[in-house]
């Protein structure tokens, strides 16, 4: 296609695919946004646990990590779509509705992409902690800090210091991972660039169309990630 013919695609215009692609591009960033912030409340849990919990505590944090770790996404989405479904099919009939009742897509999708996430952002937060300075830690007690107030003030800093930059490359992830929830019918940029592709049968300029979109995101996500961790780094010596 020429130029013009490709801005004519985009355009917002009765006869372009512009405004269902912004809309498709809006549902997969909240899509992303609610898998890992899913994931980060799980990652925070898991690394404790696995940092400060007891024997079973550790174990089931392992067990999570190393489960969750082993199993395709996709097949995540599939167990989470179809099993919610068959469960709130069944609560339906008990209610006295009909047919089958499936689960929302969305809500799927993201808690499948935060449960797998979490499993990665478990490891990272415990590596972030795994970093901090024994040194830093002994002082905190030496001043006479209280758990709750040394966890605060010095070991949540210093662990998400250490941490962001294994957390940006989970957010890089799930952000690829929300491809994935397609296939429970929910219309976000992949699945929408297949509805265009299909309707125009112009599938190369769709699908390098969403390819552009999922660029720019993952670059401004990497600037604010990359801002927060200066942020973060202020004051500390480069080696």
């Amino acid at each position: 296609m020429t130029r013009q013919s490709l801005l004519d695609l985009l355009s917002f215009g009765p006869d372009g695919w512009g405004t269902v692609l912004a809309w498709a591009t809006l549902t997969t960033v909240l899509i992303a946004l609610s898998g890992y912030a899913i994931g980060a409340v799980i990652g925070v849990v898991g690394a404790y646990a696995k940092v400060s919990g007891g024997r079973i505590a550790r174990s089931l944090a392992d067990a999570y990590t190393t489960v969750l770790r082993g199993i395709p996404d996709l097949l995540v989405i599939y167990l989470f779509y179809f099993g919610g479904s068959a469960v709130v099919t069944w609560v339906g009939r008990l209610m006295g509705a009909e047919g089958f009742v499936g689960f929302p897509g969305f809500l799927a999708g993201a808690l499948a992409i935060g449960i797998t996430s979490g499993a990665q952002q478990t490891e990272v937060l415990r590596g972030g902690f795994h970093a901090v300075a024994k040194g830093e830690l002994e002082a905190a007690k030496a001043c006479g800090m209280s758990r709750s107030l040394m966890a605060r003030r010095i070991v949540a800093p210093l662990t998400l210091r250490h941490a962001l930059p294994g957390l940006g490359n989970v957010w890089q992830v799930v952000l690829k991972e929300s491809a994935l929830v397609s296939v429970t019918g929910v219309v976000e940029l992949m699945r929408q660039a297949q509805i265009g592709a299909g309707s125009t049968r112009l599938p190369f300029d769709f699908y390098l169309i969403a390819a552009c979109i999922f660029l720019l995101i993952s670059s401004i996500s990497g600037f604010l990630f990359g801002r927060s961790e200066a942020r973060l780094s202020r004051g500390v010596r480069r080696g």
